[in-house]
């Protein structure tokens, strides 16, 4: 799962819309960041294996600390504990942080529907996973689908005076559509780590698109 995590960023920006949207852009891909810099420290592992799944080339076979379930938990708990004790005191500060928790723990729970069974429940046993990666047409609609329901509800939730607030987002969705392409129909990465590498870049790029289109959209007033 890629492109759909966004789905969710946009989905919890329109209920919660004192979240930054750039925030959520990175807690519903906190896990990932830390994987793919696990994997560059060599603390998880994972190798190009093309063919592995139809879609992925990935073969994800070391990842304790990030994808298994225990960890998904961990990390949810600590991005809600964050938000709680590191955010200025305010109404509704404990449900906000329930949200980014959720933004957070989203994550597993939709890796769980396209992944091989490569996610462990704990250290790195009982591996789960309902491999929609074999199928890449359906995986592509069901990423297409969570990323611009997403996004609908974050329009509807919000205005944009300027044209380029307003087709800013379906711009940087077509852009987020390309590059969810590239993953599933064009070469794999010829490693692991040079995946990390355009993974982390790809993570941050879009987290600071959506910090300057989110300047351009102000919420509704109900």
């Amino acid at each position: 799962m890629f492109i759909g995590h966004y789905g969710v960023s946009y989905a919890i920006k329109a209920a919660q819309p004192r979240l930054p949207l750039w925030l959520l852009f990175l807690a519903v891909q906190i896990v990932d960041v830390a994987w793919a810099i696990f994997i560059l420290l060599g603390i998880e592992k994972a190798r190009i294996v093309p063919g592995i799944t139809a879609s992925n080339p990935f073969d994800l076979y070391y990842m304790p600390y990030t994808h298994s379930l225990v960890a998904a938990f961990a990390w949810s708990a600590a991005a809600l504990l964050a938000w709680r004790f590191l955010t200025p005191a305010s109404a509704g500060r404990m449900r906000a942080a329930w949200f980014v928790a959720l933004a957070v723990f989203s994550h597993w729970l939709l890796d769980l529907v396209v992944h091989r069974p490569d996610l462990p429940l704990y250290d790195d046993r009982h591996k789960l996973g309902l491999g929609l990666w074999d199928w890449p047409a359906t995986a592509f609609a069901l990423e297409t689908g969570l990323l611009f329901g997403g996004m609908w509800l974050y329009l509807r939730a919000t205005r944009g005076a300027s044209r380029v607030a307003r087709i800013g987002p379906p711009v940087l969705g077509l852009v987020m559509l390309a590059l969810q392409a590239s993953v599933f129909f064009g070469a794999p990465p010829p490693n692991a780590a040079a995946g990390a590498v355009t993974a982390l870049f790809a993570y941050f790029a879009l987290a600071a698109a959506a910090f300057w289109l989110e300047r351009k959209r102000t919420a509704r007033m109900s």
